[in-house]
């Protein structure tokens, strides 16, 4: 997953509360032959700038040539609304509504990385925890 992904996806329940969704990353990938063609403006995120954590000012100049490079491989998505989390698995976020999770995998996911996920998902993540 790209840090830029972050500027256009919102929490699939909360809507206009869960944006933008906190990004733990737990494993990335670096690809340094990957370049933006320099007649591109930038910032290139418009909203929201995942890889710098913050909403974007137009006057402010951003990394964007030094995001483009890194791809999130392992991690997790968190709506700051409704404490709804989604993992990020080889490099794809898993968006899946709540009746198409399973529990069983989540919860691997959620023991597998126990020691680098935020003590709010552990505890009171949905649609998962490790107390469910």
């Amino acid at each position: 997953m790209k840090y830029r992904l972050l500027n256009f996806i919102a929490c699939p329940y909360c809507k206009d509360k869960g944006f933008p969704l906190k990004l733990v990353v737990i494993d990335s990938r670096r690809y340094e032959n990957r370049v933006l063609p320099s007649d591109l403006p930038r910032p290139l995120c418009d909203l929201y700038c995942g890889y710098r954590n913050e909403m974007v000012k137009k006057e402010q100049e951003y990394p964007c040539d030094e995001c483009i490079k890194i791809e999130i491989v392992t991690g997790l998505l968190i709506c700051p609304s409704c404490n709804r989390w989604f993992p990020i698995i080889d490099e794809i976020p898993r968006l899946l509504p709540d009746e198409y999770r399973k529990k069983e995998e989540d919860v691997g996911f959620l023991k597998r990385y126990e020691d680098r996920i935020p003590d709010e998902v552990k505890e009171r993540g949905k649609p998962y925890n490790l107390k469910s």
